[in-house]
């Protein structure tokens, strides 16, 4: 696999996008400039400016991270209080973590999957996905990018998700490379119990060959979960789908997250660079927010049920059709 690289440089006054393709590097020069990134005005927080916006889009990006996820109780192990026991999740979710203590790793992912089996998706991912739904009908398209790997946009009814990160639910073998979906709970017996949060709880140092194995085949190799960790690159194919949607996105929504992970911290200031609306929903400001053209402050599931609600030309909402 290729390491990918993406990323934004300057060159005099003018701002250069940079990726793989293909195997080599392809260089475009976009429009606006790395002067116009930082001058730009405060962002808007009028609602009814961005429904203009909303009402004409063809082709919406959402962009998601952490913060949607938390607004379901979801543990996000960053930030002030942000631990699994005495680790926050860069320590844990590295490669150089899983060869060192297999068992630890595997206790840590076991606890965040189990977790997951008691949470639902919020008011945000539903209104995401009654949008795509009832934009559908319309020939108009919405898209949903995300950090995120515990498929609560997937449980809400999103159908077009790209899963940066990959998933909690898929595992891979580290022998043979085999991936799959993966629900069992708990996934090895050896698990069974295991993986309290408590800064006090004994690591249960289960022995490498009770972890969970592959059963692909009869191969048997040691598995880990089919996650992008610290260190490691994206899929290149994940990438290259990134890249199309982004291509032809003409409004973009940036729902709870950081701005701080790369590649997609970068990825609403380059379309707001290209003149494409963005909004933030978000309940601080980022390193992105003064770059785009809208905030708005506060949890998504209060801001996106309002923001993406039908206009009153449109159809009824799939929620609604239901109920009648």
């Amino acid at each position: 696999m290729l390491p990918a690289v993406c990323g934004l440089f300057r060159q005099s006054s003018s701002l250069f996008r940079v990726r793989t393709v293909g195997g080599g590097l392809f260089v475009a020069k976009m429009a606006g400039s790395l002067d116009s990134y930082r001058e730009r005005s405060r962002p808007s927080s009028d609602l009814a400016a961005f429904r203009d916006h909303f009402v004409k889009a063809k082709n919406i990006v959402v962009l998601s991270g952490a913060g949607i996820s938390a607004e379901s109780g979801v543990p996000t192990f960053r930030g002030a209080g942000g631990f699994w026991r005495k680790w926050q999740a860069q320590d844990l979710a590295t490669p150089q973590a899983f060869r060192a203590n297999p068992s630890l790793v595997w206790e840590f992912y076991h606890y965040r999957r189990e977790v997951m089996l008691t949470k639902s998706p919020n008011a945000g991912h539903i209104a995401i996905a009654e949008c795509e739904e009832c934009l559908a009908k319309q020939g108009r398209n919405v898209v949903v990018i995300t950090q995120n790997i515990d498929e609560l946009h997937k449980r809400a009814g999103s159908k077009k998700i790209i899963e940066l990160h990959g998933c909690l639910f898929r595992t891979r073998c580290t022998r043979c490379s085999h991936v799959e979906e993966n629900r069992k709970s708990p996934i090895a017996p050896s698990l069974a119990g295991k993986g309290a949060p408590d800064p006090d709880a004994t690591d249960a140092r289960i022995p490498i060959e009770d972890l969970p194995r592959c059963e692909h085949a009869g191969c048997g190799g040691l598995l880990r979960p089919h996650v992008v960790w610290f260190g490691e690159s994206l899929d290149p194919d994940v990438l290259t789908r990134t890249d199309q949607e982004l291509d032809k996105c003409d409004l973009c929504l940036v729902v709870g997250t950081s701005s701080v992970v790369y590649p997609a911290a970068m990825y609403a200031p380059m379309l707001a660079g290209r003149g494409i609306p963005v909004a933030e929903f978000n309940i601080e400001e980022t390193p992105a927010t003064n770059q785009l053209g809208f905030h708005f402050h506060g949890p998504s599931g209060e801001w996106l049920p309002k923001a993406l609600a039908p206009h009153d030309n449109e159809k009824t909402k799939p929620s609604e059709l239901i109920l009648t």
